[in-house]
């Protein structure tokens, strides 16, 4: 086998080549100088846990003297690891002696995530609010399908199905070493492309993203933003629904991109909402059409179209079997179709209003089988009898000027042989 030249740089490395201004608005970000600790060796771990509390710089040489004369390779390597990060900042006195200081920005974040513990930079969609997901065996499937039709691309454009083409950010990233084009000719494999090919799948992932990021300027992206973005996905959990209503326009740029790659799966939303309160779903599967059906009213469903509407009694049945107003806006603004999806709001706000209005007004009253008691001889018998009406928590109401009571209905048995005791 050949040898490969081309190098795929570790994420890290990538970290480490941002200006040190770009690289210090990183760590703004508690998540981030999260993932920078865990990546770092073990040694450079401790020495920055071991400095995280430590304000004023320590001595280079006096760092030295932390390990054995036999770790001092490893303590060098650490060390300039950390450097490389701007977890650690280099300072020299008058007498030019060298000494570590811990970044202030990753210092203080790092400190506030030890005491008041991390929080996931996005939350995952509910169960409740998602149609079915892919399983993790669905999700590898796509990946393989993705990245497969990725190098089939690669090879030779013709033998990729028509729909599987990819966005011009791909394509740029994919001609930057890989492809070359004359005017009039179709792109072709380069001799670095040929290499790609036979690196393992991870290398060759790890290139594509390598290009990716470093071909951002002349897409008008910020590559910080970029990176940001993708290390904070790296805290994302497998298989769980996000929303793409909470990313910025580079960031959902930037998941279309990775869901090319099979990185990410996109689920494509299905649900129109109109102002007259008319759903149509673009979907042939039945479950989508009885999840509709808690809520709306179904009124014919075509082999790929399921039209319906948002009505107030098909609403009062879905508040009845305990589902919210809430919940039912979040499901149609997660699954929003792509058409209406951009659009601020996905769902229009005179159909959530409504949807509220319609939850305000059922729970406005509470209907409770009750009896009322007045006409106590006493005030000192009626505080008695409120007071052991409250005791077994059958209080309903009270109005001690009038010296009247309500109690629950099935209360009354006891209140009345109460009252004959006391009499």
């Amino acid at each position: 086998m050949p040898q490969v030249m081309v190098v795929a740089r570790n994420f890290m490395d990538m970290v480490a080549a941002l200006p040190a201004a770009k690289l210090d608005m990183l760590y703004d970000s508690a998540f981030i100088c999260e993932a920078v600790l865990r990546s770092l060796p073990p040694l450079a771990k401790k020495y920055a846990l071991q400095m995280l509390y430590v304000s004023a710089p320590v001595a280079a040489a006096a760092m030295e003297e932390w390990v054995l004369d036999e770790y001092a390779a490893k303590h060098r390597v650490a060390i300039d690891r950390l450097l490389q990060l701007r977890v650690f900042v280099e300072v020299r006195d008058r007498r030019k002696e060298v000494s570590y200081k811990m970044n202030q920005k990753f210092q203080g974040n790092m400190q506030k995530y030890l005491v008041d513990g991390g929080s996931l930079p996005r939350e995952p969609i509910p169960s409740s609010v998602t149609a079915r997901l892919p399983t993790l065996a669905e999700l590898e499937s796509f990946a393989l399908e993705q990245w497969e039709c990725f190098l089939l691309q690669l090879i030779n454009s013709s033998q990729v199905e028509r729909g599987t083409s990819f966005s011009s950010s791909m394509m740029r990233t994919f001609q930057r070493g890989l492809l070359s084009s004359r005017d009039g000719e179709a792109p072709r494999l380069t001799e670095n492309g040929f290499q790609f090919l036979l690196m393992e799948t991870n290398a060759q992932l790890w290139y594509i993203m390598r290009e990716y990021i470093s071909s951002a300027e002349e897409r008008g992206v910020d590559p910080t933003e970029l990176i940001s973005f993708l290390l904070e996905l790296s805290f994302h959990t497998l298989g769980e629904a996000y929303s793409l209503n909470t990313l910025t326009d580079v960031q959902r740029n930037a998941i279309r991109d990775l869901a090319e790659l099979g990185l990410v799966k996109l689920q494509q939303g299905f649900v129109v909402v109109e102002t007259n309160f008319r759903m149509y779903a673009y979907s042939t599967s039945r479950l989508h059409c009885e999840i509709l059906r808690l809520f709306s009213r179904v009124e014919y469903q075509l082999p790929n179209l399921i039209v319906g509407s948002i009505t107030k009694e098909s609403l009062y049945g879905a508040f009845e079997n305990g589902i919210t107003a809430e919940q039912i806006i979040s499901f149609l603004q997660q699954n929003a179709h792509p058409r209406v999806a951009d659009k601020i709001p996905a769902v229009p706000e005179n159909v959530t209003d409504q949807i509220r209005l319609w939850e305000t007004d059922r729970n406005r009253v509470d209907m409770t089988l009750s009896h009322l008691y007045e006409d106590f001889p006493s005030k000192d018998m009626f505080d008695q009898c409120c007071d052991y009406a409250r005791d077994h928590g059958c209080l309903l109401w009270e109005d001690a000027k009038k010296m009247r009571l309500i109690v629950r209905v099935e209360f009354h048995s006891e209140m009345r042989e109460f009252l004959r005791r006391l009499r």
